[in-house]
């Protein structure tokens, strides 16, 4: 069995995750713009769900775009982790860089000593940092526990080389973790490739409608009109796939 991150928007998207067998969610909202922090409503469903038993990590990221942030920006963020930390979260997913691309070492001390004792994260800001072995190593020693990367790639399939060097590098000192485009149809070749012990994926199922009997046409709030109404969320059979690579 894998151990596998479901990236998750809702409180009935982890219930999803759990129920087919992963081992932690990374609750977020806006996936389709690469995930930013949750509202603090959605933080605080998810961690005090009874039903939940799964370990819970909040993507901390002040707005989609790029990974440079202001100094307000990351006092927000700091103000994020602190509220994780008080609803009793397992850990936060945090990065920062510089406008040269390397690891904005500042900021992220701040957010790593902002979480205290929670599990740390480092996300993908990395896939787009200059340099990605000495990243690594600035990365470990932040402390974090964790870094989920496509390998500075679209997918983790396609980066799977580089991947599979920072495994080598990281010799057990931080988990490295594949994510982007991993499927059950994959999954197996990336574990392979890179000999990665933990992975993350949207485990998203069928596309679905949402449900709406009236609609207006004259209004849309989707780039695509054609997506205006559809749905993809996570799917339990379909974490349950990448667990035990079940066809």
């Amino acid at each position: 069995m894998r151990k596998i991150e479901v990236c998750c928007a809702s409180l009935d998207e982890a219930r999803e995750a759990q129920a087919g067998g992963a081992v932690r969610i990374e609750l977020c909202s806006a996936i389709g713009a690469g995930g930013i922090t949750p509202s603090a409503g959605t933080i605080e469903a998810v961690a005090q769900a009874e039903d939940l038993s799964i370990d819970v990590n909040v993507l901390i990221r002040a707005r989609e775009g790029s990974f440079l942030y202001t100094s307000d920006e990351v006092g927000i963020m700091v103000r994020d982790i602190e509220l994780c930390r008080r609803t009793g979260v397992h850990g936060v997913v945090i990065g920062a860089l510089t406008a040269d691309g390397e690891v904005d070492m500042a900021a992220c001390r701040r957010m790593v000593e902002a979480a205290g004792d929670m599990s740390v994260t480092f996300h993908r800001a990395f896939d787009v940092c200059r340099d990605p072995y000495g990243a690594l190593e600035q990365i470990i020693a932040l402390g974090c526990d964790r870094l989920l990367t496509s390998g500075q790639e679209a997918t983790a399939e396609a980066g799977a080389p580089l991947i599979a060097r920072l495994v080598e590098q990281a010799a057990g000192r931080i988990t490295v973790m594949p994510g982007a485009g991993i499927r059950p149809s994959n999954i197996a070749a990336i574990a392979q490739a890179t000999h990665a012990a933990e992975f993350h994926s949207t485990a998203r199922g069928p596309v679905a409608d949402d449900g709406m009997l009236y609609r207006n046409p004259r209004v849309s709030f989707a780039a695509d009109t054609a997506e205006e109404h559809a749905v993809r969320r996570t799917d339990r059979r379909v974490v349950s796939q990448l667990v035990d690579d079940i066809a």
